[in-house]
């Protein structure tokens, strides 16, 4: 059968998509080799992949996005409240809320597709 997700939720996996590569290939070469910032860009930079995956076919990789739910939500907590608050780093403080709404949109996919069956 084919996947007829509707365009509008492809394009926002595709965003999703370049978000994480253009931000995990940022963050891996503003590190030192091998450090633990270098290793969070490349597993960002991978996740990019993912939504691209996603994108192509959003309902045969859909389970993937719970992973990606995690972890956004994750960084969201972590990083979320010290950038967000009086003297945060108003840069990571935009990547966060960028990961805010895609992780959001993740549960809504999901959320939708539960309820079509």
């Amino acid at each position: 059968m084919a996947d007829r997700t509707p365009i509008g939720w492809r394009i926002f996996f595709w965003l999703a998509a370049a978000y994480n590569l253009v931000i995990g290939l940022g963050a891996f070469l503003d590190a030192e080799w091998g450090s633990a910032e270098a290793i969070g860009g490349v597993l960002i930079f991978c996740f990019g992949i993912v939504y691209a995956l996603v994108a192509r076919q959003p309902k045969r990789f859909a389970p993937v996005l719970i992973a990606g739910i995690l972890g956004k939500a994750m960084v969201v907590l972590m990083l979320g409240p010290p950038s967000w608050g009086e003297g945060g780093d108003p840069g990571v403080g935009a990547i966060v809320a960028g990961d805010l709404a895609f992780a959001l949109g993740f549960a809504a996919f999901l959320l939708r597709g539960r309820k079509l069956g």
